[in-house]
């Protein structure tokens, strides 16, 4: 039996979230699968991953194939990099402390990266929300002037058709 470790739809129209499922080759995308091993949502930014590493590391060990996306996400994970590491320990190329602290390093290395971009990210959101705050002052304080200067201008007529209508009656008095 061939084995599969691949993306199982649900959610909602346009509104697609993933199971991270291990199932066998045969079966239907949706369909049954053996065991879930973990959630991926593209719907944000960046992508929300969940995903238990020992079980994809387990399965792929024994042989399971990840699709590409799949591949890609426990790539991204590190799973890939520790069946790697694994696998030259089983062959006796490197020792197992080696691996675990090139490992413990790469990891380390990898979440400040994550970290460090979702940081970047809420930055340049808040920058660019107080860009457009500045730039909604801006327009309303134009905004302000503009009427302010429209009343001026219709009071300024109405002030002079007073005075012409004061001094004209005064004349018609006299």
């Amino acid at each position: 039996m061939a084995v599969k470790i691949r993306l199982a739809r649900r959610g909602r129209k346009k509104l697609a979230m993933y199971d991270i499922v291990v199932a066998d080759a045969r079966s239907p995308r949706d369909g049954k699968f053996i065991e879930k091993i973990g959630t991926y949502n593209p719907n944000v930014n960046p992508a929300t991953i969940l995903l238990n590493e020992d079980k994809a590391f387990k399965w792929v060990m024994n042989g399971a194939q990840p699709t590409d996306t799949t591949r890609s996400i426990l790539s991204l994970k590190g799973v890939l990099l520790k069946k790697h590491l694994q696998v030259g320990v089983n062959k006796g190329a490197i020792s197992q402390d080696a691996a675990d602290a090139k490992f413990a390093e790469w990891k380390a290395t990898k979440d400040t990266k994550i970290s460090g971009a979702a940081d970047s990210l809420d930055a340049s959101r808040a920058a660019e929300k107080a860009a457009r705050l500045a730039k909604e002052i801006e327009f309303n304080a134009a905004r302000a002037a503009a009427i302010l200067k429209k009343n001026t201008v219709e009071e300024a007529p109405a002030q002079e058709e007073a005075s012409e209508e004061a001094s004209e009656a005064t004349e018609s008095a006299e």
